[in-house]
This record gives structure tokens, C-alpha cells and sequence, in this order.
């Protein structure tokens, strides 16, 4: 296996973990509301 393949598949995973991990935060409905407030709150 070449080396430089390794790493494609290193940071392709890396970053597939990364887009699961956010698109998890996202799917909770509450840490939306919950985001949103404490926004609001800087300005209020």
C-alpha cells in the first residue's frame, strides 16, 4: 500500500468521523434551542 494512499484514507476517515459527530449535534433538536440562547444572551 502506498504511503500516500494510507494517509488519504487516514483523513478521509478523519474527516467522515468529523461530519458523523456534527451531524449528531445537529439532530439533537435542544442543542439547537439551546445554541440559539446563548447567542441571544450575548446580546441581551
Amino acid at each position: 500500500m502506498d504511503k500516500r494512499l494510507g494517509w488519504r484514507l487516514l483523513w478521509a476517515l478523519v474527516a467522515a468521523a468529523v461530519l458523523s459527530a456534527v451531524f449528531m449535534l445537529y439532530a439533537d433538536p435542544m442543542l439547537m434551542v439551546y445554541m440559539a440562547n446563548q447567542l441571544w444572551s450575548c446580546f441581551g
